[in-house]
């Protein structure tokens, strides 16, 4: 992928690729300033297909024939290895709105493959590097991961040097944005209370986990509506980790999906489309049949009555 400067406000290249696009899988949303489609790709699986780069570059290319226009990704997917795809992948004139998130950087060999990169400096290095691993100018929306929420199921500790103030980070977030090294600012697995302190700096999207079955944010979800946010959620089936609900389980997603002829992982994906105008979602694959299952959800959201009943 060419270096380019795809920030906020439309480039040359998006404006090529097609601004008014009628094939946005989900439907056009905001993001960052950009208009995108509502269903976008999720980077984390792209490393299962490391024996293979191929495949990963034929899923990419798909994934943009099908008019998906938004990647959410990260320097600590497999070491740096999905966003070097990703460039590899991905032309300048495919318009696609690349999300990254930095507070943890790859490790390699460790028990964990993150190692927490909270400090101001840490947060640089690593916008650092997602720019040079992506080829780019400007990171379009960095997404700052704080990794202390308590209540998100397992995850690392922060501890000693890593207790950084959330005012200290987003102060290193806006000057990497005045800098023009990163277009906007998201947020991911944040409490209502740490949003609320972030909104004057800006916020374009919060991260947390969220799904039909596990809907404890709601209230960071009204909140975002209204203020204009997007709200991406992750593990938008739930079940990824043990004790979250799964989606796909229930049997009334279950008896929709039947009623719909759909699968249960769809109708899961449309309820969230349905839910929410600000929701914009991040499925993963390494499979292109599942990449164009997921796709699909968007036709699925207007069978609203049947959605609706699932609340």
């Amino acid at each position: 992928m060419a270096s380019t400067n795809p920030g906020p406000t439309p480039s040359a290249a998006e404006s090529s690729a097609g601004a008014e696009r009628s094939n946005r899988p989900g439907g056009p949303g905001r993001l960052a300033g950009r208009t995108i489609s509502r269903v976008g790709f999720g980077a984390l699986q792209l490393p299962r297909l490391a024996s293979d780069r191929a495949a990963a570059v034929a899923l990419l290319r798909r994934m943009v024939e099908l008019g998906v226009d938004h990647v959410d990704t990260a320097q600590f997917y497999g070491d740096g290895l999905a966003n070097r795809l990703l460039r590899e992948a991905l032309r300048p004139e495919d318009g696609v709105l690349i999300a990254t998130k930095v507070g943890g950087d790859p490790n390699p060999g460790g028990s964990f493959p993150v190692r927490l990169a909270q400090r101001p400096e840490q947060l640089r290095a690593s916008v650092e590097d997602n720019l040079t691993a992506l080829g780019l100018d400007q990171l379009p929306l960095v997404n700052l991961r704080r990794f202390d929420r308590i209540d998100a199921g397992p995850t690392m500790h922060i501890e000693g040097d890593q207790i950084v103030a959330l005012d200290d980070q987003l102060a290193e977030m806006t000057a990497l944005r005045d800098e023009g090294k990163i277009g906007a600012i998201g947020l991911s697995t944040v409490t209502l209370e740490v949003l609320r302190r972030a909104l004057p700096v800006g916020i374009a999207c919060v991260q947390n986990a969220y799904s039909l079955a596990d809907r404890g944010d709601e209230d960071l979800l009204e909140l975002c509506l209204a203020e204009g946010i997007a709200w991406v959620p992750y593990f938008p089936l739930g079940g990824a980790l043990s004790g979250l609900p799964k989606v796909v389980d229930r049997p009334d997603v279950q008896a929709a999906a039947e009623q719909l002829g759909a699968t249960p992982h769809q109708i899961g994906l449309a309820w969230l489309l349905h839910h929410a105008p600000n929701i914009l979602l991040i499925p993963g694959t390494a499979d292109a049949a599942h990449l164009e299952s997921n796709a699909a959800v968007g036709a699925l959201a207007q069978h609203s009555v049947v959605l609706a009943a699932l609340n």
